[in-house]
């Protein structure tokens, strides 16, 4: 791999495949940037098997890989994705920042760029809190937040569907559990990744 490639890894939590199904289409975003190569990471579950299992939970992506937080130092950018608990991020993610703190000691992280994405259950789930529970860890490192603002043109304006996502990044709505991303939603995903990409390799240069 040449030093002029720009490493995006988008990494995620996912329970019930919303928000995996959102990072692929990141992924498809950050990779249809020239110059940049998206990878795929899963944080560690906590959860054990049984607990999984009386959840009705799927197993995991078997493509994905799960990161090692010493593996974050190899990325130039981030997307990091995660579903919503009580409005605020799911404690999987949030269990993965609380070990970094050896790279926080070490502001190794400071400088880089990182978008966040996210699935909720319904409109009082936290489409804009959640994303705001992860831009207080991205302060903690000294990490660039980028967020989506209004770059998704008309599809932020969409009012004849339901639509997450807001200025803060890409969103989804898992309802009950049963409803998967949109057309719309992805689309808005996939504009994410390549926003963000666009913009780490616009740094790394």
């Amino acid at each position: 791999m040449g030093t002029s490639t720009t490493k995006v890894y988008i990494v995620y939590y996912s329970l019930y495949k919303h928000v995996e199904m959102m990072a692929r289409e990141v992924q498809k975003g950050a990779n249809s940037v020239e110059g940049v190569e998206a990878s795929l990471w899963q944080v560690p579950e906590t959860l054990s098997n049984a607990i999984m299992e009386k959840m009705k939970a799927p197993s995991k992506a078997d493509d994905v890989p799960v990161i090692k937080v010493e593996q974050l130092l190899d990325a130039d950018g981030f997307l990091f994705g995660f579903p919503s608990r009580f409005g605020v991020m799911a404690a999987q993610f949030k269990a993965f920042f609380d070990a970094t703190g050896e790279l926080w000691a070490s502001q190794a992280l400071a400088g880089k760029p990182a978008g966040i994405f996210w699935s909720t259950g319904f409109h009082g789930g936290g489409q804009e809190l959640t994303a705001l529970t992860g831009i207080t860890q991205l302060a903690h490192h000294g990490m660039l937040f980028v967020p989506l603002g209004y770059t998704f043109g008309s599809g932020m304006f969409e009012m004849n569907e339901v639509k997450g996502g807001s200025p803060y990044g890409a969103g989804t709505y898992a309802s009950d559990g049963s409803r998967e991303p949109t057309d719309l939603e992805l689309g808005q995903a996939f504009h994410q990744g390549k926003y963000v990409a666009q913009i780490t390799k616009k740094l790394k240069s």
